[in-house]
């Protein structure tokens, strides 16, 4: 039987993920307290292959606290059992709710919708410490998600799921990120008026870059790294790995850096995603 817990802060998309996951087939239960995993668990492994269970920060702070004991007792008994994060900005959330019109489940008259966002991230951090899968949801609309959460979660190998994410440091750095790589030393195009309305995946910025040899070098650094490591995470029973490589602004160094790495990439490994956040 396959588990996967899907948690993280409200307005997050943890709803929008448990629907994908009921489309694909997952028996889907939100809100559960988490003091009923392990019952609950033990009483539907005969029924269903594919659960999918939510868990949010209504639960009692010992409950969250414990919570990587059950997960630990999952494991030895030989269930399949992956924890799902969904977060994002404060910024990001507070528009959300905004825009909505939602309450926040734990703000009340004496604590504001910031002061409850917070709140929640800190009483779900040990979730997220233990997490297998963190997925930043600032940037994604909801089709965005369902894609990654698909393509992620239900890959067509069991293979390694690598996402090769570019994006820009005054945007802030993916908080989904296992390596983080700082393109910024490469030279820029933006500051040659001819090319600063392309992006890293038009040829005139490509060109340009392949005719720099600090471009080769990094990228050839990068790639040697992550083709000695990833597999030694592979084999570490890693399902998830995310590498983000960032510019000034996401628009044309890191976006052609990812680019060449998911080429090379996804010529040893199955399961290889490439995204570019600030392109949309």
């Amino acid at each position: 039987m396959r588990v996967i817990i899907v948690t993280g802060r409200s307005g997050s998309g943890k709803s929008i993920t448990l629907h994908l996951l009921e489309d694909l087939g997952y028996y889907c239960i939100d809100n559960l307290p988490a003091s009923l995993l392990e019952n609950l668990t033990a009483h539907v492994e005969k029924t269903y292959q594919k659960i999918a269970i939510g868990i949010d920060a209504r639960n009692p702070i010992t409950d969250l606290e414990g919570f990587h004991h059950w997960i630990q007792s999952f494991k030895t008994s030989g269930f399949s059992c992956e924890i799902l994060y969904l977060d994002a900005s404060d910024e990001v959330l507070i528009k959300r709710f905004n825009e909505t019109r939602r309450r926040h489940p734990l703000s009340s008259d004496r604590r504001s919708l910031q002061e409850a966002i917070a709140y929640e991230k800190k009483l779900l951090d040990p979730l997220a410490h233990v997490a297998d899968l963190v997925i930043d949801t600032s940037q994604l609309s909801q089709h965005g998600l369902r894609d990654i959460v698909s393509n992620r979660i239900e890959p067509k190998t069991e293979a390694l799921s690598i996402l090769i994410q570019s994006f820009g440091f005054k945007f802030g750095v993916p908080i989904d990120s296992d390596f983080v790589f700082d393109v910024r030393l490469l030279p820029n195009p933006y500051w040659h008026s001819e090319l600063r309305p392309y992006t890293g995946l038009d040829e005139p910025i490509q060109k340009f870059l392949n005719e720099k040899p600090e471009t080769q070098a990094l990228l050839s650094d990068i790639a040697q790294f992550l083709a000695e490591w990833l597999p030694k995470f592979e084999n570490n029973n890693r399902a998830y790995m995310t590498v983000s490589i960032g510019c000034t602004g996401g628009q044309h160094r890191s976006v052609y850096i990812a680019k060449m790495l998911y080429e090379a990439l996804k010529q040893k490994h199955k399961t290889v995603l490439l995204r570019h956040r600030e392109l949309g």
